[in-house]
């Protein structure tokens, strides 16, 4: 019989949740998280916000493995990006650069984006919440993944 939350109660449903146990059909897979101590993750995403190992930020950065570093857009919106921005990226030699755009998906027009199609880095644009999941799955098999976080502008 699959599992239902129905079959459980109480304690035996905290104990069932606390495993964070997912069931297809009949089979249980439980799911654990190992991950490199000192490896650099999105553990939370708002609008406004991106939450890096606990740690809260507000305004436009470039995660990767060297660290979280504060980006030459922090402040600005989508529409302020210019060639420039992504020389700075393309400077650091990331094999894909994933871009969130704030809270709706915008792409870059390519004359914006040339540095890292010369240095051939590829290009993935998403939404903030998009490219939390993205970069940590990729950056825990040890690609080497830059994210580039991006907030809408302030009205």
């Amino acid at each position: 019989m699959p599992w239902q939350a129905e079959h459980f109660t109480g304690a035996a449903l905290r104990r069932q949740t606390r495993a964070a146990r997912i069931c297809y059909g009949c089979h249980t897979m439980k799911l654990h998280l190992h991950t490199d101590a000192g490896l650099l993750l999105f553990t939370g995403y708002g609008d406004d916000h991106v939450i890096i190992n606990g740690e809260r930020h507000a305004a436009g950065l470039l995660l990767s493995a060297h660290g979280v570093e504060p980006a030459p857009w922090a402040g600005l919106g989508f529409t302020a990006l210019n060639a420039a921005h992504f020389e700075w990226v393309a400077a650091r030699a990331p094999d894909i650069l994933l871009l969130a755009t704030g809270t709706r998906l915008r792409f870059p027009h390519p004359s914006l984006t040339r540095a890292l199609v010369e240095a051939r880095i590829g290009l993935e644009v998403m939404d903030i919440g998009a490219l939390c999941r993205t970069y940590n799955i990729l950056a825990g098999e040890g690609r080497k993944v830059a994210a580039a976080v991006v907030f809408d502008s302030a009205t």
